[in-house]
């Protein structure tokens, strides 16, 4: 089955498409002709999500599937939260985003924090929804090269290693994206 990732992202489609195992075969935006800035203007995580796959479809005309992904830190009371890829402001960095999140952190003493993930399908005619959780806590300092985003200063709970420091099989297994692809995986199986 072909499907294609509403993303930009070359990263997330790698992640994904790691994680699909060959079972499907990833089409990306780029594939499909979509060149276009996809709309992210909403307050929550679904939104942007549905936002993102509803352009597609009305759009391009392919069945789809888009997810949005925030970083939620409870000493700041859930920032960065929607904004977590443009925290900084524009244009997007992810440096400048974990130096905000670093500044913002310097005196807190209470650290966890959790990545999450929403998934909007649109497949013949209708719409599904699938979530992905990472607890964890953010760490003082960058560490590892792997991953983006703000992998380099997550520690997954449970591990000694931050999400940049994990393989991609190993973050797959535990990620909030990892997770949410796993439940799309799931459904796209039994369909």
């Amino acid at each position: 089955m072909k499907i294609c990732f509403a993303t930009n992202n070359p990263k997330k489609i790698e992640e994904v498409n790691a994680a699909l195992a060959g079972n499907f075969e990833l089409v990306s935006l780029t594939d499909i002709g979509c060149t276009d800035e996809l709309p992210e203007t909403g307050d929550t995580l679904e939104h942007n999500a549905f936002q993102k796959a509803r352009y597609v479809k009305e759009h391009f005309g392919v069945d789809c599937f888009a997810d949005d992904t925030g970083l939620e830190v409870d000493a700041l009371e859930g920032e960065p939260g929607v904004y977590s890829g443009r925290y900084a402001g524009e244009p997007r960095s992810d440096e400048r985003n974990i130096d905000l999140l670093l500044k913002n952190l310097e005196n807190a003493s209470i650290r966890t924090a959790r990545f999450k993930t929403v998934i909007a399908l649109l497949l013949n005619g209708e719409e599904y929804k699938f979530e992905g959780v990472a607890e964890g806590e953010i760490l003082n300092k960058r560490t590892g090269n792997g991953g983006f985003g703000y992998d380099p200063i997550f520690l997954p709970n449970g591990y000694q290693k931050s999400f940049a420091e994990l393989s991609l099989v190993e973050k797959n297994a535990i990620s909030h994206r990892g997770k949410a692809v796993s439940e799309l995986i799931a459904f796209l199986n039994h369909i």
